[in-house]
């Protein structure tokens, strides 16, 4: 399991200076609608997010610099560092905002890298809203959403922050209807998988849009919708890496499991559940059984504004 998150009351007793949370994002499902003549597919997602995050923290300082630490701090390696998108997001808001201020910039980083569930997105999006605060740039939103797309497909809708479907590529944002209390169990075997791969080894068919404008009264109902949906890098990203398979039965099999699927490009699955109870109570069961996996409970975070304040 995760370590439990760096608490707003620790940070900001420490003069850490502006944090922000960079949730989880959860495509609850997922469908290629087609390609453009560029290579980029086209999605229709529904997005949310989950209760475990990393963390930004950004703090005055002379120069650009970035540290790295919690459980996965260690998986982005020195060389890497340099290239990380937390540095891109923070040079091109310092570039198109003209600010010449520098930002030592600590990364938690509790989500497993190249897992699905935009953990790099949400932590350039962090640190495009961290930056803007501690620099005082102000930037209009419009313009934080026009760099947050391009610095990648799935920063937008962290940026956004709320559930919401998202089309095109991932710069077609429309807030989703009100969703009910619900709870993932979520699940990363341990294998980074390749995006650009995954989307590579797709074949078929393009599907449709699955929006949706009713409100799901509560879990269970929302799963009944999500079932006739998809995630339609299921298939490529179980070639790719055959325990996926593994992951969702066991997922399917847990009680109280309403629906599992895999979220974004993998490997990270999740299972819907319609209590925290239920969730915990998986979550420690798989977990003994698999002591090398990845397992988390959290709730379903329609709106990651929750998670906490700005701290200045």
């Amino acid at each position: 399991m995760n370590e439990a998150p760096v608490s707003a009351v620790t940070l900001a007793d420490s003069g850490a200076g502006i944090a922000r949370a960079a949730a989880a994002k959860i495509n609850l499902y997922l469908h290629v609608t087609g390609k453009r003549a560029d290579g980029y597919h086209l999605l229709d997602s529904l997005a949310v997010f989950a209760g475990v995050h990393d963390t930004v923290v950004a703090q005055e300082n002379e120069s650009l610099t970035l540290s790295l630490n919690g459980p996965f701090g260690a998986t982005l390696s020195a060389s890497a560092a340099g290239d990380n998108l937390v540095l891109r997001a923070a040079k091109l808001l310092r570039e198109k905002s003209g600010v010449k201020a520098g930002a030592a910039i600590t990364l938690v980083k509790r989500l497993p890298v190249a897992s699905g569930i935009g953990g790099g997105s949400a932590d350039a999006a962090a640190t495009l809203l961290a930056c803007d605060s501690l620099w005082k740039a102000k930037a209009a939103i419009s313009d934080l959403a026009a760099m947050a797309l391009q610095l990648g497909a799935d920063v937008p809708i962290c940026l956004h922050g709320r559930a919401a479907f998202f089309g095109g590529i991932g710069e077609e944002i429309a807030d989703a209807p009100k969703l009910p209390p619900a709870f993932f169990v979520l699940i990363n075997p341990g294998i980074p998988l390749s995006t650009a791969d995954v989307f590579r080894a797709r074949k078929g068919a393009f599907g449709n849009p699955g929006r949706f404008s009713d409100a799901p009264k509560d879990a269970a109902e929302l799963a009944r919708i999500l079932e006739t949906r998809r995630n339609d890098l299921n298939e490529p990203a179980i070639g790719l890496c055959p325990v996926l398979s593994h992951v969702l039965e066991t997922l399917a099999a847990a009680r109280g499991c309403l629906l599992s699927r895999m979220s974004g490009s993998g490997a990270t699955c999740f299972g819907l559940f319609a209590t925290e109870a239920r969730a915990k109570e998986a979550a420690r069961e798989i977990q003994a059984k698999q002591p090398r996996w990845w397992v988390s409970a959290s709730a379903l975070i329609a709106d990651t504004r929750t998670l906490g304040p700005v701290l200045r």
